[in-house]
């Protein structure tokens, strides 16, 4: 999309067609930018009323990114929705800005800003993570105290296993799987604590759930999350992407 800027054509891009590059729905696009521009991560561009090419109504609102600092902020956009599209965006900037001229390759440049940037996103969010276990353990600490064993029970399991398990049934990652144990409202409680025993281990306990309880609830959480695209699924919980496998007729 071309628009006029002091008399001259300038190459721009809406948060539309980034959502049709991606192939995700232009609403979580629009909140991924937001979402980036509330974090000081790029600036939030400014919203313009465009033709709405599918059904609804005949105008729909867009976030419009123009100029080098438009181009540089809708790679960091892309690279935080799907990685995988953005020398997709690049090559997209690049036929903008020079017509019919075939799209050149993602630069050395480019790729660094945008793997930076993702790298930066997922140590935040692990940080996050961590601060939201360390405020679990310490609310449930009196609880589980009543409940201690010397060895984990054959119907409970850590949350290391927790994690292999639901990765091998349903293909998430880590830190959903975390999420979804610790930081959600259908999440479970602490069913009891087990004793470490390794000499390292300095009278240190973990934390264990019952196998019944963990497979029931990551059960309903998959019920409820919507596939956006063959790997990537949304939770209404959840702000960003993540990757989900649906798999029939396997019980976790």
């Amino acid at each position: 999309m071309n628009a006029m800027i002091n008399g001259s054509p300038a190459v721009t891009m809406t948060s539309q067609e980034i959502a049709d590059l991606v192939e995700s729905r232009h609403d979580s696009v629009k909140r991924t930018i937001e979402r980036l521009a509330n974090q000081g991560v790029i600036t939030l561009p400014p919203l313009v009323e465009v033709s709405n090419p599918g059904p609804g109504p005949k105008m729909i609102a867009v976030h419009q990114f123009s100029g080098e600092k438009g181009k540089r902020d809708s790679i960091i956009v892309v690279a935080q929705l799907s990685p995988e599209f953005t020398a997709r965006l690049v090559d997209r900037w690049q036929a903008l800005e020079a017509g019919a001229a075939p799209p050149r390759a993602l630069s050395p440049a480019e790729m660094l800003l945008a793997q930076a940037q993702l790298m930066v996103d997922q140590q935040r969010r692990l940080e996050q993570n961590e601060q939201a276990v360390s405020q679990v353990r310490q609310q449930m600490g009196q609880l589980a105290e009543s409940r201690v064993w010397d060895h984990c029970p054959q119907n409970c399991e850590p949350i290391t296993k927790i994690r292999a398990r639901m990765n091998q049934r349903y293909g998430l990652p880590a830190w959903v799987v975390d999420t979804v144990m610790r930081g959600l409202p259908l999440s479970l409680k602490v069913h009891g604590m087990v004793r470490n025993n390794h000499e390292s281990a300095e009278g240190s306990h973990y934390e264990v759930w019952a196998v019944a309880d963990v497979t029931r609830v990551f059960k309903q959480f998959v019920a409820e999350c919507k596939q956006e695209t063959a790997w990537f699924a949304t939770h209404p919980m959840i702000e960003d992407r993540f990757k989900l496998r649906h798999t029939e007729g396997v019980e976790a």
